[in-house]
């Protein structure tokens, strides 16, 4: 039975990254893999820094909460704090847009949002535990 419990889980878990990682895939106007297919490093770090937030939120969620439900939505809180972060962030910076910059291989700013998101995957960790 530990051992069903722990496959059940596990594959909630690879589901919930991979789903998450879509989400923010849709957020922006340019398609990630192709990017990355393309060689935009900014993109790439920028979607490094989402894989490691999400995982961040989402091993807290998995840490603290017993049940599958409770995982699931205190995952689901971190992660649209996670989304919030970003429009935030690309409002507090009216003079570029983020998505353009991004697109344009601009590593400054991939780098700079990699860790807008793994620094708020931590701060909002803290909350979840």
């Amino acid at each position: 039975m530990i051992a069903v419990n722990i496959l059940i889980s596990l594959v909630v878990i690879v589901v919930l990254q991979f789903a998450g990682m879509f989400v923010f895939s849709l957020m922006t106007p340019f398609r990630d893999m192709e990017e990355i297919n393309k060689g935009n490093v900014a993109v790439g770090i920028t979607m490094g820094g989402k894989f490691i937030a999400t995982a961040i939120i989402l091993g807290i969620a998995a840490y603290t909460n017993s049940s599958i439900a409770h995982m699931s939505l205190w995952f689901a809180v971190g992660y649209v704090c996670l989304i919030a972060s970003y429009w935030v962030f690309d409002w507090v910076t009216p003079k570029f847009k983020l998505s353009d910059q991004l697109k344009e291989g601009n590593v400054a700013v991939g780098i700079l949002l990699a860790s807008v998101y793994i620094g708020i995957a931590i701060a909002v960790s803290s909350l979840i535990i």
